[in-house]
C-alpha cells in the first residue's frame, strides 16, 4: 500500500542541523529540478517583496515568510514527520507511533510538495511557505511542473500496490497515476442532523482530522492491502463507516470527530 498526503501550511522550524541535501530525498532523480524549484523561489523572495507577496498568496503581515524562503538552501533541516504540524498531521502523530508503526511510515507515505515534489516522512528538509497552487517566475505552475518531472518515477514507486489518495485538491495535479495503478480516494462527509433531515457536508476540519486518524490506524494495525476492495474492508475493520467498494472515490462518513 501506498498513502498519499498534502503537506500542511503549519511547520516547525529546525533550531539546528545540517541543511537539506535534495540528493538524499525519496526519488532521488529529482535532486536537480528541486535545486530549480529551490532557486527559483530564494530569487522571487530576494527581490521585489510585494511582488514575492502576489505570488505566493500572504500578506505585508506575513513577510517572515518571505525571510523563511530566502534560507531554504541554508537552513537547518529536520525529519518531514517533525516539520508538518497541521490538523492532519496532529491526529496523525507520527512521532507516538510504536517502532514497526514508523517503519511502515517511511516505506508507505508520501508527501507532496511545492518545493521539494514529494519527501518521505523520514526524509530531512527545512521549513519553507511553497503551495503547489503557485505559478513561480522561471518554473510556472508546480504542479505542471512536477507533473512532467516525477510522474514516470512515482508510476514506479508505486510498483502495482494499491493507492490511497489522500491529497488536497492543490496536489492532485502534481500526479494523476495512470488507470493500472489501482487508486481510492477518499472523501470525509460530516453526517448530522439539521431539522429533523440527516446532511452529510465537506467540514474541512473532520476532513484533515480523520485522515490523520484513519492513516495513524492503518499504520498501527500493519494493514497492508492488495487491492482497493481489501483496503476499504480493511477501514471498516477499524471501525469506519466507508461506503465504497472498489477503486475510485470512497466516503468516509463521520458525525464526531
Amino acid at each position: 500500500m501506498l498513502i498519499l498526503l498534502p503537506p500542511s501550511e503549519g511547520k516547525a522550524t529546525a533550531k539546528r542541523g545540517a541543511p537539506v541535501d535534495p540528493a538524499s530525498l525519496v526519488l532521488p532523480e529529482l535532486a536537480g529540478a528541486r535545486e530549480e524549484v529551490a532557486e527559483a523561489l530564494v530569487s522571487l523572495v530576494s527581490g521585489d517583496r510585494a511582488a514575492a507577496r502576489a505570488v505566493l498568496g500572504i500578506s505585508e503581515g506575513q513577510d517572515g515568510e518571505l525571510d523563511v524562503d530566502a534560507r531554504v538552501r541554508t537552513a537547518p533541516a529536520m525529519a518531514a514527520s517533525k516539520l508538518y504540524t497541521g490538523v492532519l498531521y496532529e491526529a496523525l502523530g507520527l512521532s507516538t507511533l510504536d517502532a514497526a508503526a514508523k517503519r511502515r511510515a517511511n516505506a508507505r507515505l508520501l508527501v507532496f510538495s511545492g518545493l521539494w515534489g514529494v519527501v518521505r516522512p523520514g526524509d530531512r528538509i527545512p521549513q519553507y511557505r511553497l503551495s503547489m497552487g503557485v505559478r513561480l517566475p522561471g518554473v510556472g505552475g508546480l504542479a505542471s511542473f512536477w507533473r512532467e518531472r516525477m510522474s514516470a518515477s512515482l508510476t514506479d514507486f508505486a510498483g502495482g500496490r494499491v493507492v490511497l489518495d489522500l491529497r488536497s485538491s492543490t496536489y492532485t495535479g502534481a500526479w494523476k497515476p495512470p488507470v493500472d495503478v489501482p487508486v481510492v480516494t477518499v472523501r470525509v462527509l460530516h453526517e448530522r442532523e439539521v431539522g429533523g433531515e440527516i446532511r452529510r457536508t465537506v467540514v474541512s476540519h473532520f476532513n484533515k482530522a480523520t485522515k490523520g486518524r484513519l492513516v495513524r490506524d492503518l499504520l498501527t494495525a500493519g494493514a497492508n492491502p492488495k487491492k482497493p476492495a481489501e483496503l476499504l474492508d480493511a477501514m471498516r475493520d477499524l471501525g469506519y463507516t466507508v461506503e465504497g467498494e472498489g477503486p475510485g472515490q470512497a466516503d468516509v462518513v463521520v458525525s464526531e470527530l
